[in-house]
């Protein structure tokens, strides 16, 4: 969405680093997949993940937070086809945000989604780059843990419960 100083966008670090793909138009977004949405009323989970393994895509929008309401809810008009999920509580690590629950840049995003799928190696690859990659993963390691081992989505939601308040 370019409303972010370009220096600190991680998205486009990771387009440079040819670790990510970056579409700049939404006419023509994913046929099919999620996008992560931090205000859906749905988790991110393993009942997704068969669907992932046939070719379904993980939109993250890079956008600003102080717009992402508005800006959500215009990718949502444009592709309906993405289903919006949220993630499940970590903290921040990059500077922007660090030691906020949720409040995940890109790359840490994309990052807990690759966990959730057992992908460690990919979500540590790709965090790589970034000051605070290591960081992210020492911050959060026991969530990220647990919410590996989850076998549904429903269970993925109450383990997260153990390490954060309720809201």
């Amino acid at each position: 969405m370019s409303q972010d100083d370009p220096k600190k966008c991680t998205a486009r670090k990771l387009e440079r680093l040819n670790l990510a793909i970056i579409h700049n138009s939404l006419k023509r977004p994913p046929r099919r997949g999620f996008l992560l949405d931090p205000l859906a009323g749905e988790i991110l989970g393993p009942d997704d993940i068969p669907e992932i393994k046939r070719g379904a895509s993980i939109v993250a929008l890079d956008c600003s937070w102080k717009k992402c309401d508005v800006s959500f809810e215009d990718v949502k008009k444009k592709s309906s086809r993405l289903k919006p999920r949220t993630l499940p509580l970590v903290l921040a690590a990059n500077e922007v945000s660090w030691g906020k629950p949720g409040r995940l840049s890109t790359v840490e995003a994309l990052a807990v989604c690759l966990i959730l799928l057992n992908e460690w190696d990919q979500a540590r690859d790709i965090l790589k780059p970034f000051k605070f990659g290591d960081e992210f993963l020492k911050l959060n390691k026991e969530p990220l843990e647990a919410y590996s081992e989850a076998k549904s989505n429903s269970e993925l939601i109450d383990i997260q419960w153990e390490f954060f308040d309720k809201p």
